[in-house]
C-alpha cells in the first residue's frame, strides 16, 4: 500500500469523553500516538474531533449540553481552547506539528473560499502538519452549520480526495440494530458500492448526551464519502490504533467502498459544498435531455420555481414528481426564471427586457443526482 495516501479520522466526543463529561485522556493519547505513526509512515493525516462542547461543558461544571444556541457557542469557546491545548502538549511530545482549522459551511458555499480552504489543506499536509478540523460553533449560524462533524468530515474527505475516511464512534462496527439493545442485532463488515441504498440498518438519530452525532449521521457520512471516491470505515474509537491494523488488511469496523473519484473539483463543489437554494420542476422532456442526453437545462422544460434564490445559486433540479434528479448553478434568479419558464430560448431578451445566456443551468454546472449520494436534509 503506498504510504503517500491522505487520511481523515473522525472522532466523536463519545469517544473524546468520559459518561461524566470529563476528558478521556488515555484515549486522546492513543489516537495522538496513532497519527503520528501514520505521519511517520509516510500518509497524510487530517483529524476531525469533536469535543469543544462536551470538554467546555465539563470546565464549566455544567450538567448538560446546553440547548440554547448563544450558551453552545460560549461553551464552544471555552472547550476549543482547551481541547486544543490537549492536543497541542501530545503531539508535541512527539515532535508532531499541527493546526486548528475551523470551518462553517460559509467557506465550502464560495467558490473562491472553497478554493482557498482547499489550497490550505494540500500546504498543510505537504508541510508534513496534521490538521484539526471542528466546526467553528462559536460563530456558526444555523443556516450555515454542517449539522455534525459526520458531515463535516465527509465533505473535508472529499475536499482533499481523500483515499480514507475513518469515524471513530462508540461501537467497533456498524449492525443491522443496536447491539447495546438488540440481542439479535447483525455486524455488517463490508458495504459494496452497489448495497448502500439497500441496506437495511436501525440507525438512531443521536448519540450520546454530549455529542451530536449517530449511526444515521455515519451513513450520511460515508454516502456522501464513498460517491467521491473515499473508502469509508466505521470502527472503535476507544482504540484508534484500528485504523493501523485497518490499513494493514485486518478484519474490524464496517467498510463502505468507494465509487471510482472524480477529478472534477467543481462538480464536487457543486454536489457537496453548496446548500440548494431553491427548486426547479421540469417536464419529461427537460427531464430527459438533462438525464439522458446530458444537455443544459433551458426554460422551455421548467414547469414551476421553488424558493428564492440569486444567480448562480445552487438549485435541485426535480421532476414533476418532486423527486431530485441533480443540482445545478442556475444563471438567473428565481423572478425571472418565472417570467421565462415554459418559453422557448428566443424569448428571454422579449420578456425579461435583456440579453442573457439562453442556458437556465449549464451542463457543466450540473450535477446528477446519481453523483450526489448525500441523503440531503437541506
Amino acid at each position: 500500500m503506498s504510504n503517500f495516501q491522505t487520511i481523515v479520522v473522525k472522532i466523536g466526543t463519545s469517544s473524546l469523553t468520559q459518561s461524566t463529561g470529563q476528558i478521556a485522556i488515555a484515549t486522546i493519547a492513543s489516537l495522538v500516538e496513532t497519527l503520528s505513526h501514520l505521519r511517520s509512515q509516510g500518509y497524510r493525516v487530517i483529524l476531525v474531533s469533536s469535543g469543544a462542547v462536551g470538554i467546555g461543558c465539563a470546565r464549566l461544571n455544567l450538567l448538560e449540553r446546553p440547548r440554547k444556541m448563544a450558551l453552545k457557542q460560549a461553551v464552544a469557546a471555552v472547550g476549543q481552547g482547551r481541547l486544543m491545548r490537549i492536543y497541542d502538549d501530545l503531539f508535541s511530545n512527539l515532535q508532531q506539528a499541527i493546526a486548528q482549522v475551523l470551518l462553517t459551511r460559509r467557506e465550502l458555499v464560495e467558490r473562491n473560499t472553497y478554493v482557498n480552504v482547499s489550497n490550505t489543506f494540500r500546504e498543510l499536509l505537504d508541510l508534513g502538519v496534521i490538521p484539526i478540523v471542528n466546526e467553528n460553533d462559536t460563530v456558526a449560524v444555523d443556516e450555515l452549520r454542517f449539522g455534525d462533524n459526520d458531515t463535516l468530515s465527509a465533505l473535508v474527505a472529499s475536499l482533499v480526495q481523500a483515499d480514507w475516511l475513518f469515524l471513530l464512534t462508540d461501537v467497533d462496527r456498524m449492525y443491522s440494530a443496536d447491539p447495546k439493545t438488540v440481542a439479535h442485532a447483525q455486524p455488517i463488515k463490508l458495504v459494496s458500492s452497489n448495497e448502500f441504498n439497500q441496506l437495511q440498518v436501525e440507525a438512531g438519530a443521536s448519540g450520546s448526551q454530549w455529542g451530536t452525532g449517530g449511526m444515521a449521521t455515519k451513513l450520511a457520512a460515508a454516502r456522501i464519502a464513498t460517491s467521491t471516491g473515499v473508502r469509508t470505515v466505521i470502527t472503535q474509537g476507544k482504540r484508534p490504533q484500528n485504523i493501523l491494523d485497518i490499513l494493514q488488511g485486518k478484519d474490524l469496523g464496517t467498510q463502505f467502498e468507494p465509487q471510482p473519484q472524480t477529478d472534477n473539483a467543481r462538480k464536487r463543489w457543486i454536489s457537496y459544498g453548496l446548500i440548494p437554494m431553491g427548486k426547479l420542476y421540469l417536464d419529461s422532456g427537460a427531464v430527459k435531455a438533462i438525464t439522458s442526453k446530458g444537455k443544459s437545462l433551458l426554460p422551455a422544460g421548467i414547469v414551476a420555481v421553488e424558493g428564492e434564490f440569486s444567480a448562480t445559486d445552487a438549485v435541485q433540479l426535480c421532476n414533476q414528481d418532486g423527486m431530485e434528479l441533480g443540482r445545478g448553478l442556475v444563471n438567473y434568479n428565481n423572478s425571472e426564471i418565472e417570467q421565462i419558464k415554459g418559453h422557448h430560448s428566443t424569448k428571454i431578451a422579449e420578456i425579461l427586457g435583456y440579453d442573457n445566456v439562453d442556458t437556465v443551468v449549464h451542463r457543466n454546472n450540473l450535477v446528477m443526482t446519481e453523483n450526489i449520494k448525500e441523503s440531503s436534509k437541506e
